[in-house]
């Protein structure tokens, strides 16, 4: 709040307030899923293509760059968008300050997004061979097509640090006990693997059967190990009193009791028995159906683990 200016010298006295009500919102639980799915679908591929035979999953080397481009885009755009000063983001590049995690994300963000990018056009132009000899630039593609496999490692290692490096962010907000570093980075990590197994089970379509069995493995254990740290969260918060008047949000008769719980039945419960199921018979139907619960209920997990913290009296 502006006190008062002092016209000589142009200064500005301000004073402390506290913001009322909740500063993160919609736009910040969008940038969070977002990003679980452009990186989750990464760390999932490498698993995929490590365990099967590229030919297993066709469209894998197209699909995974492009779900990853577009939700990492969607992820820049918001944060972009909630910024007060959106234009000062090119201070980050220009004058970098690396002890700020803010900093260190952007430009680990920005890289991870530029190596997807061509990631993207190398895998499209190998799935569409005839556009590229329309284009008459078949054999410079060619020559380039194994630059995918040279810098997929690297896209790999950056899905790691750009994932977590929210829950660092997060951690770091003041008075906000509920936000504690370990627990957000693993889930951040959770999300990641859950997203994204639920990504690629949507285009598994054409996969082979032992395909789509990973993959419901990884969206079984990834929804079995976050439902069970929002438990210990909910259950075992009395250890600090501002995290157990946080939680009293989402406990019994809480604001937000009913969106918490519809999250973790719809995104965690259901799709966790239905990927167990699946890996004894392949339901195709079964399995889209419950990576579409996964998005869901995870985009609403999400959502009431941002707004409670923000909803407790800071004095």
């Amino acid at each position: 709040m502006v006190e008062h200016g002092i016209n000589a010298t142009q200064a500005i006295v301000t004073l402390d307030v506290a913001l009322p009500g909740i500063i993160w919102g919609w736009m910040i639980t969008l940038n969070m899923w977002a990003k679980s799915i452009g990186t989750g679908v990464i760390l999932v591929g490498a698993f995929l293509l490590y365990r099967h035979k590229k030919e297993e999953m066709p469209n894998l080397r197209w699909m995974m760059p492009l779900i990853a481009f577009i939700a990492l885009n969607v992820f820049l755009l918001f944060t972009l968008t909630d910024l007060h000063h959106p234009y000062r983001m090119v201070n980050i590049f220009l004058h970098p300050h690396w002890t700020s995690a803010i900093t260190v994300g952007a430009w680990m963000a920005s890289l991870f997004t530029g190596l997807i990018t061509v990631m993207m056009l190398i895998g499209g132009f190998d799935a569409y061979p005839d556009f590229r000899k329309n284009c008459g630039i078949a054999k410079s593609i060619r020559g380039i097509s194994p630059f995918y496999e040279k810098i997929f490692p690297f896209v790999v290692f950056l899905a790691i640090p750009v994932t977590l490096y929210t829950a660092i962010i997060m951690a770091e907000s003041s008075a906000r006990e509920l936000w504690q570093a370990p627990a957000e980075v693993m889930q951040m990590m959770w999300a990641a693997f859950m997203a994204g197994s639920s990504a690629l089970i949507l285009i598994s379509n054409k996969w082979s059967a032992e395909a789509r069995k990973d993959l419901a493995l990884v969206l079984a254990i990834a929804t079995f190990f976050s439902f069970m740290m929002y438990m210990g969260e909910y259950f075992f918060s009395f250890k600090s009193s501002e995290a157990e008047a946080t939680l009293a949000f989402v406990h019994a008769g809480g604001a937000y009791n009913t969106e918490f719980w519809f999250g973790m039945v719809l995104g965690f419960i259901i799709p966790f028995f239905i990927a167990v199921s699946s890996m004894k018979s392949d339901n195709k139907t079964l399995l889209r159906f419950a990576a579409i619960l996964a998005l869901v209920g995870l985009y609403m997990a999400k959502d009431v683990w941002l707004k409670i913290p923000q909803m407790l009296n800071l004095s």
